[in-house]
C-alpha cells in the first residue's frame, strides 16, 4: 500500500484522498502547476529503450524503506547514474534539476538520492552486496555506527577493498549498535558523496516501539557545479572553492518537498506522538527549527539521551553526518507548520525564498482548506 508523505508510516493514499476530500484538492487548487510527480514517476520507471531517448538517464525516485530483516539479512546495493528532479515545477524559483547523480538502489528497486533506507534489528547482523557490475567507476560502501572487521570498514586506502567497475563485492556489517546512522561511498569521498552517494542505515534496538509517526529525514547542501559538471553541461567546479545553492530535504527542494509523493511532509493526526530521525548528509551544519512544536532530542549518533538530560526545544543544529532523532506531540492547533533550517539563506530557492531546505508539518484536519490545496498547487500535486 502506497504511503503518503516522509518515508516511515505515513496515511495511505485512500487516508489522505478523505481527509483531502479527494477531487476537491485539485479544484480548489486551480491545477496552474504541471504534475512534475507524474513525469517523475513515469521515468523513474521507463523501459531501457525510452530511457535512452530521455537522454540516455532515468529518473530518480523517492527513497524506500527496505526491512532487511524480511529479506532474511540480505540485500543488494548498486549504483547508477540518473537525473534528478530536485523541484520539476515552475514555482517558487523552480525548475531545478540535476542533469547527472549518482544514485544507489536496493535490489530491483529505483534508483534514489538519497540511497535507500535500510532498516534491521539489533542482533540481526546483514549482508550488503555492492553491486559494481554495471558501473563506470570505482565505489565501495562505509557504515556509520556499527562495530565491524577492519576488511569490512570500506575505505580503500587502509583496507585495500575497492569495488571496480564489473564487480561485486559483500560487506558484512553487524547491527550491533542500535540507532540511526549513515552509509556511503567512501571512494574519492568528497565527490562521491556530494553526487548523491549517501543513504540512512537504521538499526532498532531490541523490543523496540514504533511511534505513531516515525519518519526519516535527510538534509543536504548541494554545489550544483558538480552535477552539471558530470552531466556533460558547461561547468567548472573545485571543491576546494564549494559554493552551496540547492538545498534539499530527502532530495527535494521546496515546494517540492511539500508534496505527498515525491516530497516530504510530515502527515499527522491531533494527539500522535511523532518521531523524526535526522541526518545530515551533507557538508554544512544545518540548525533545524520545526514552527510551534517543541520536542526532545532522544537520540543523538545512535546513542540514547539519558531522560534527565533532555529538555525542550524547538532548534537542533545537526552538523555533517550527524544523526539526531527528535520526539514530540502534535498538540498545536491543528494547521501547516513550517519545518526548515534557520540558516534562512538555506530556504532559498536562487534568490526565490521560501524554498530549499524547508518542509512541512501537517494536519489531516486542515487538509480539505483551500490553504492547504494552494500548497499542493505550488508542489505540483494534482491529485
Amino acid at each position: 500500500m502506497t504511503q503518503f508523505g516522509a518515508p516511515g508510516n505515513g496515511p495511505s493514499r485512500r487516508d489522505f484522498l478523505k481527509a483531502t476530500g479527494a477531487g476537491g484538492l485539485a479544484a480548489a487548487a486551480g491545477c496552474s502547476a504541471p504534475s512534475g510527480r507524474d513525469q517523475t514517476a513515469t521515468r523513474s520507471q521507463t523501459t531501457d529503450q525510452q530511457a535512452m531517448q530521455d537522454n540516455d538517464l532515468p529518473y530518480t525516485s523517492p527513497p524506500e524503506v527496505v526491512d532487511v530483516d524480511e529479506q532474511g539479512g540480505q540485500v543488494t546495493l548498486s549504483s547508477l547514474p540518473a537525473r534528478h528532479a530536485v523541484h520539476p515545477t515552475e514555482s517558487l524559483g523552480g525548475p531545478i534539476e540535476f542533469p547527472q547523480v549518482w544514485a544507489f538502489k536496493a535490489d530491483d528497486g529505483d534508483p534514489s538520492v538519497p540511497g535507500p533506507i535500510l532498516r534491521t534489528t539489533e542482533g540481526e547482523d546483514i549482508e550488503v552486496t555492492l553491486d559494481n557490475t554495471e558501473g563506470q567507476r570505482p565505489h565501495t560502501l562505509h557504515f556509520h555506527g556499527t562495530r565491524k572487521t577492519w576488511e569490512n570498514d570500506g575505505v580503500p586506502t587502509t583496507t585495500g577493498i575497492t569495488v571496480a567497475p564489473g564487480e561485486t563485492h559483500t560487506y558484512e556489517i553487524p547491527a550491533n549498535v542500535p540507532g540511526t546512522h549513515v552509509y556511503h561511498c567512501h571512494y574519492q569521498t568528497q565527490r562521491h558523496i556530494d553526487m548523491g552517494m549517501y543513504g540512512i542505515f537504521r538499526v532498532d534496538p531490541e523490543g523496540y516501539e514504533p511511534a505513531d509517526r516515525e519518519h526519516f529525514l535527510t538534509f543536504k547542501d548541494w554545489d550544483s557545479r558538480l552535477p552539471r559538471q558530470m552531466g556533460g553541461e558547461d561547468a567548472s567546479y573545485n571543491p576546494r572553492q564549494r559554493q552551496p545553492d540547492v538545498f534539499t530535504v530527502n532530495g527535494k527542494s521546496a515546494p517540492r518537498t511539500l508534496h505527498p509523493e515525491d516530497g516530504s511532509p510530515i502527515i499527522v493526526s491531533q494527539g500522535d506522538t511523532v518521531r523524526l530521525h535526522l541526518v545530515n548528509g551533507g557538508y554544512m551544519s544545518h540548525p533545524m527549527h520545526v514552527h510551534n512544536h517543541r520536542f526532545e532530542l532522544v537520540e543523538k549518533d545512535g546513542g540514547t539521551i539519558p531522560e534527565a538530560a533532555r529538555h525542550r526545544e524547538d532548534i537542533t543544529n545537526i552538523a555533517p553526518a550527524e544523526r539526531h532523532t527528535i520526539e514530540f506531540q502534535a498538540d498545536a492547533d491543528p494547521g501547516v507548520y513550517l519545518m526548515h533550517c534557520h540558516k534562512v539563506n538555506h530556504v532559498m530557492n536562487g534568490r526565490t525564498y521560501p524554498g530549499g531546505m524547508l518542509t512541512g508539518l501537517v494536519y489531516e484536519d486542515v487538509m480539505d482548506s483551500d490553504i492547504f490545496a494552494q500548497l499542493m498547487d505550488y508542489a505540483g500535486y494534482e491529485g
